[in-house]
């Protein structure tokens, strides 16, 4: 009988913060600038500069221990990881190893487990907690950029001293779905605190994870590896099926799996040995000389804490009491917290909630998907939004029209009522133009109009539809069916 194995993982996902300058320095965190426009002596390593900690850093770091339930440290400090590499000026980061900010903490995901699955215990129904062992401040490095036609590397420092915070899970996980239902509470959760924006494009998010396999039944952990820096959930999930599948490989046919750092390639669906993992002792982390050790005390924590936003879960519940949504609208709209703020604005400029939800669900996602944006990226203001919803409920514009005018609204961000008017593209209120462009209609489509009159009632739609076409989508489509049954 073939053995059966239990995938074990642990992640470590670093998010960038939301801050407009460095951990250290006063240089901007602005994304996309020229390459190494964003800069000084302190980013840079110079010999003789001094660090100086952002308040702001540390402030969101608390931020987002407390919403996830961990400890925050009334004492900790910063320590010095050696290395070198070249995106690294310093041949050191600063970071947190002995007394890391936040500790012992958890978050619940939403998993779907199979019938007869183990479950941790932990978990319960349908949710499962996650334990975070810690989160730690640090300083992000620069970028390396490979020239393929040259064969060279170049270095671009503007993201040397952008500050992270790392979350370490404990290795709790066993599944990549439930690896992407964690990634996703962590995402929203940072999102709806303003620390981050978390976009895995632009690298504001990013994910080492650390995998072993066992056989089932057995308590004592494999070997890992560690996949680092999965900048998206589709590599994510494949990474972790290819490695599972690799381990399991290996111990089938008697061969150990070795401890190391590989990297993943997704186009090729294979990973790659980097380098052999190394241990805390490897990098001969010390006691950062130049910061002094950080109190934080139980009136900063406060402040803070008094500060948070409502999160996700509050807010779902609270459409549930308020506006008695669906479910699945609630999800839907809360999964982003400007989609559920735009929601929460137009409903507050006196549109009806279910209306908002269709229109952002429906057309607002499309285009979304369409044109690869984020929601941060919508330009309609509630209030045009809350208008365009005004203008089809008065019968105005017809439902065809309002969609042609979101569409411009969207990109444009144009007032609805005014585009309405510019373009003439009101409801006609003209029976008798209406009965001209009908009798055409029938006279053009004699057989439609022979299945109907023998008692084929689906043919009247497409006679309405074809209508419809001939006015451009400018019609009453019950007003244009009363007016076609009354002519037939």
């Amino acid at each position: 009988m073939a053995n059966v194995y239990e995938t074990v993982i642990g992640l470590e996902v670093h998010v960038e913060l939301a801050t407009q300058t460095k951990i250290f320095c006063g240089c901007s965190t602005a994304f996309g600038g020229a390459p190494n426009t964003h800069t000084c002596p302190v980013c840079t390593g110079m010999p003789g500069t001094l660090p100086v900690l952002n308040r702001q850093v540390v402030e969101h770091a608390i931020a987002v221990g407390l919403a996830t339930n961990c400890s925050i440290a009334a004492h900790c400090r910063f320590d010095r990881k050696n290395y070198f590499y070249p995106d690294n000026p310093q041949n050191y980061q600063i970071s947190q190893l002995y007394q890391p900010i936040c500790r012992d903490g958890y978050v619940e995901i939403d998993v779907q487990t199979p019938e007869g699955d183990r479950r941790d215990a932990a978990e319960t129904d349908n949710r499962k907690r996650v334990r975070i062992h810690e989160i730690h401040m640090e300083e992000d490095a620069g970028k390396l950029i490979h020239d393929g036609e040259s064969g060279r590397s170049l270095v671009d420092y503007n993201r040397a001293g952008v500050p992270l915070i790392e979350i370490v899970s404990e290795p709790d996980m066993r599944s990549a779905e439930e690896v992407i239902a964690y990634l996703e509470k962590l995402r929203t959760t940072i999102q709806y605190l303003g620390a981050s924006d978390c976009k895995l494009q632009e690298g504001s998010m990013r994910a080492d994870v650390n995998l072993s396999v066992r056989e089932v039944g057995v308590q004592t952990l494999g070997t890992r590896t560690e996949m680092k820096n999965l900048n998206s959930f589709h590599a994510i999930r494949n990474a972790i099926a290819g490695e599972r599948e690799r381990q399991i490989r290996l111990l089938e046919a008697g061969e150990q799996v070795v401890q190391e750092t590989r990297r993943w390639d997704d186009a090729k669906g294979v990973s790659y040995s980097m380098r052999s993992k190394e241990d805390a002792q490897d990098y001969r982390y010390f006691p950062e000389p130049d910061l002094a050790p950080l109190h934080i005390d139980d009136t900063w924590i406060a402040q803070i804490r008094a500060r948070q936003p409502e999160l996700r879960e509050a807010r779902m519940e609270r459409y549930q009491r308020t506006y008695a949504l669906p479910m699945y609208d609630i999800r839907l709209l809360t999964d982003s917290k400007q989609l559920s703020d735009l929601f929460e604005e137009t409903v507050a400029c006196g549109a009806q909630p279910k209306k908002v939800s269709n229109w952002l669900m429906g057309e607002a996602l499309r285009l979304l998907r369409e044109r690869d944006m984020d929601p941060e990226e919508i330009c309609f203001t509630p209030e045009h939004l809350a208008a365009l919803i005004g203008l089809v409920e008065q019968k105005e514009i017809t439902n065809t029209v309002a969609k042609e005018v979101f569409a411009v609204m969207f990109t444009q961000g144009v007032d609805p009522r005014r585009y309405v008017e510019e373009n003439g593209l009101k409801t006609l209120q003209d029976a008798d133009a209406l009965r001209r462009v009908a009798a055409q209609v029938l006279a053009d489509n004699p057989q439609s109009v022979a299945d109907y009159r023998n008692g084929k009632e689906k043919a009247i739609s497409f006679l309405v539809g074809q209508t419809m076409k001939a006015m451009k989508g400018q019609a009453d489509p019950l007003k244009v069916r009363e007016i076609l049954q009354s002519m037939l």
